[in-house]
């Protein structure tokens, strides 16, 4: 890897961890249009932490208020609001990380194909669109209870399915459930932290038992990239997202599979 590379890499990570657009679905396109090889172990835990980082800048002041009036609670038993989102960001994390634990190497020896990462992005950029299109947008933060924290978590489990877009489908379960855009995206992105620290501790593990050689340098750049793009995208999508909706996401996903069937196809 160069650093053109791993700037054109990092930064296609960063836009799209947040996007509901896939990831996955935009990395494979510079490995299959010009040949480029898997950016690697290493790199991945890179932009992980980048993404990461991000997020959490961006919602910092969300974060220390759930987490102090959590711990708050554990001591009180008394609930609060933030308290009370915590629990609910905890519930909706549990499916996906079983459903790693349980899925992972069936995942990685059946679904990691062309074909299925392009039907997904179809798919679910479809459902996308009607959703947002067609179901009521009037609960918000606060009307998080455990019904629907636990079909969105069940949501961000299937995103392990790559081309489902963790965002997209946690976005499409909370306003099909009645939240507003805004807070199905805050809600989203709430509950991408744990899962992204997650992912990244499981990936930093499988790095620490490897032998491979570490570039720091390119590292360093994926980092840094990754989390100044995904820290501007969460900025621009967040200040959007009521005036324009989730179908310019839908519609862009369905020419991004239809780019990725003739590209397979080729």
């Amino acid at each position: 890897m160069d650093s053109l590379r791993a700037v054109i890499l990092a930064a296609i990570q960063g836009l799209t961890e947040f996007l509901p657009v896939s990831s996955s679905g935009h990395l494979v396109l510079p490995q299959t249009l010009l040949g480029w090889e898997d950016q690697g172990l290493a790199f991945d835990v890179a932009v992980h932490v980048g993404s990461l980082l991000a997020v959490l800048w961006y919602f910092r002041l969300e974060v220390r208020d759930i987490l102090g009036d959590w711990f708050g609670s554990l001591a009180s038993r008394q609930q609060t609001a933030n308290s009370r989102l915590g629990w609910m960001v905890i519930v909706a994390t549990i499916p996906a990380v079983l459903a790693g634990l349980i899925f992972n190497d069936f995942i990685e020896e059946h679904l990691r194909s062309g074909y299925v990462l392009a039907t997904t992005t179809l798919v679910f950029g479809v459902l996308l669109g009607v959703v947002d299109r067609y179901a009521k947008h009037g609960k918000q933060l606060a009307d998080v209870g455990l019904r629907i924290a636990i079909i969105v978590g069940v949501a961000q489990a299937i995103a392990l399915i790559p081309g489902t877009s963790r965002s997209g489908i946690t976005i499409t379960a909370a306003l099909m459930l009645g939240l507003n855009r805004s807070d199905s995206a805050r809600f989203s992105f709430l509950l991408s932290m744990p899962i992204i620290a997650a992912a990244g501790s499981y990936k930093l593990l499988e790095l620490l038992e490897s032998s491979d050689p570490v570039a720091w340098n390119y590292l360093a750049i994926g980092a840094v990239v990754s989390a100044a793009t995904a820290y501007t995208c969460i900025h621009v999508f967040m200040r959007l997202v009521e005036r324009m909706g989730m179908m310019p996401f839908a519609i862009y996903r369905v020419l991004l599979a239809g780019l990725l069937f003739a590209v397979l196809a080729s």
